[in-house]
């Protein structure tokens, strides 16, 4: 017989459901609802006029305009890159495929603004060091490239977001029965006739998701359009957003526009996943058999060589090449000096690790944002997910709708319902602390908790806990004793998924920051606006060792514990 009673049973379910609505209504619905209550209500009263009239302005039409441009070229640019590379290392014997596939997920842990950065010290038009090259060595009269355009952000977009293709294309092509391409093989058809009519045919569905989540997450992008855009006049939404506040110093009218900007990037953000939910959600592609297999190997031949090459040419080029820049450049006396001895120390180094507070202050801030953030949202993932994925109550499915909600918001826009919802209104006021940086932060990595605790705690079976119960111990007792020691690969997931990111996150901590509170990306791209270009790259340089020796002891400890 249980030794515990419905009653006491009912108690528990009630606070852990209690507890995870609140903490989601909370943090996220009520920042996300204030977005579209500002943006169509006024003292009170629906008033649409004020936001067709903010949405016709020639400026927002140009922003929208904008980022459609750059979404569609990045889109398109990033699939056929991530497509042909992941059916380089997967489907054919590409020498060193295992190295080739590892530096291919490498743009996954460099933030993309320090990539533009980069970027814009090699091509911008006046004073980029590979322009300047041309000019004085090969006699042309003006700039070969200019980074300040459509194709330089999106080229830039390209190579920092691509893995979204390559990372679900590489996992489709692994499961693929080989079945049809070996009968096309044994007819007579060549290499790029089995791979253009069967291959891409069928990981059809796995391209066009990654895709969509590249088309999402360029159309919320702000980093890169920042630093490459706003220099030659091109916002795109988040950007637009940002210059309006930040100019007006958060007026009111300021924050409004903002409103009815971030409802147009909602609506778009909520239009690509029905989308994807639709491409998904077809199943007309059954590309897994019911049998074990090996994916067939396609022979290169004579194109094995130049395959290689040209992959490593790639890396280089958008690899290796921005991070030596950045590296060289934080080390340069004054920007624009070639990269000679006489002209390279480490002053600019020491200068930004020992005498200059706003760096140990930015340093600070990031890391202690970045694991408060985690840690919090590890356990509250726990316990939210433990509702969703075993408690047999009525609505959990909303607690799920709205713990992801913010993963498919754009960052700005959870950045400004955040400023709505904590800034007085509610009777506390959290505006230009740090505190407001980590609510949003635990706003916007919910979702990565809830995923990896939920696919952990749906290998935990309900019969652990039942047998626990039978034997006396008390309902936390089980979760404390039982599921909380299964689920820890899928905590320690959930903690790393959401510590890397916000070290190096942007576009939400640029909204929310103060003078005091700036984290490292907001450090880096103010030294830039600020003119500060070596003094900004050094910050850079450091910021990327950070990342690095992060991710790689992040990848021996989860190794070491199973994670």
């Amino acid at each position: 017989m249980s030794a515990i009673t419905p009653k006491s049973n009912f108690g528990v379910a009630q606070v852990i459901l209690f507890l995870s609505i609140a903490i989601l209504v909370i943090v996220v619905a009520v920042p996300v609802l204030l977005i579209f209550f500002n943006a169509f209500w006024v003292d009170g009263k629906f008033n649409a006029s004020d936001v067709v009239k903010i949405l016709s302005e020639p400026e927002t039409y140009q922003a929208l305009k904008n980022s459609l441009i750059i979404a569609s070229m990045t889109t398109i640019g990033s699939t056929i890159v991530g497509t042909f590379f992941a059916w380089l290392v997967t489907r054919t014997d590409l020498p060193y495929k295992g190295f080739m596939k590892a530096m291919f997920l490498v743009p996954f842990m460099l933030p993309s603004f320090i990539g533009a950065l980069a970027w814009k010290m090699l091509l911008s038009p006046n004073a980029g060091f590979i322009n300047k090259f041309f000019i004085s060595h090969f006699g042309f009269d003006g700039p070969v490239f200019n980074i300040y355009s459509y194709i330089g952000i999106s080229g830039v977009e390209v190579m920092y977001l691509f893995p979204f293709v390559f990372i679900q294309v590489c996992g489709a092509l692994e499961r693929m029965d080989p079945t049809l391409e070996e009968s096309a093989r044994i007819s007579g058809a060549g290499l790029f006739t089995i791979t253009r009519k069967i291959t891409i045919p069928l990981v059809l569905p796995s391209i066009l998701s990654g895709s969509l989540l590249i088309m999402l997450y360029s159309m919320a992008h702000f980093g890169t359009v920042a630093v490459l855009g706003i220099e030659n006049g091109i916002f795109n939404i988040p950007t637009l957003i940002y210059e309006r506040i930040h100019q007006s110093g958060g007026s009111f009218d300021a924050i409004r526009t903002g409103t009815v900007l971030a409802t147009v990037l909602v609506i778009t953000a909520a239009f690509i996943i029905w989308l994807q939910g639709k491409v998904l959600g077809k199943g007309h592609y059954q590309i897994i058999g019911g049998k074990s297999f090996r994916p067939m190997e396609l022979k290169l031949r004579a194109l094995r060589v130049p395959l290689l090459i040209f992959c490593l040419i790639y890396i280089a080029f958008t690899i290796v090449l921005p991070t030596a820049v950045i590296f060289l450049v934080g080390g340069l006396k004054t920007y624009g000096l070639p990269f000679t001895w006489d002209n390279l120390s480490l002053a600019n180094y020491k200068y930004i690790l020992f005498d200059y507070n706003v760096t140990r202050d930015a340093i600070w801030n990031s890391v202690t944002l970045g694991l408060s953030a985690a840690v919090i949202t590890m356990f509250a993932g726990v316990m939210i997910s433990y509702v969703i994925v075993k408690m047999k109550v009525r609505g959990k499915r909303i607690l799920e709708f709205l713990g992801m909600l913010p993963f498919s918001v754009p960052g700005s826009v959870i950045a400004l319902g955040v400023i709505l919802a904590w800034s007085g209104q509610f009777g506390i006021n959290l505006y230009n602390t740090v505190w407001i940086i980590l609510v949003a932060y635990i706003a916007r990595y919910m979702a990565f908790s809830l995923k990896a605790n939920s696919a952990a705690l749906e290998q935990v079976h309900d019969s652990l806990v039942e047998a626990a119960r039978s034997c006396g111990a008390s309902m936390w007792q089980s979760l404390k004793d039982i599921v909380l020691p299964l689920v820890r690969p899928g905590m320690l997931a959930a903690f790393f998924l959401i510590f890397l990111p916000s070290l190096r996150e942007l576009t939400v901590s640029i909204m929310l920051y103060a003078p005091t509170t700036r984290t490292i990306g907001v450090a880096i791209y103010t030294l830039n606006e600020d003119g500060e270009t070596v003094v900004s790259a050094a910050l850079a340089g450091v910021a990327l060792i950070i990342i690095i020796v992060g991710q790689t002891l992040i990848n021996r400890f989860t190794r070491k514990v199973g994670a």
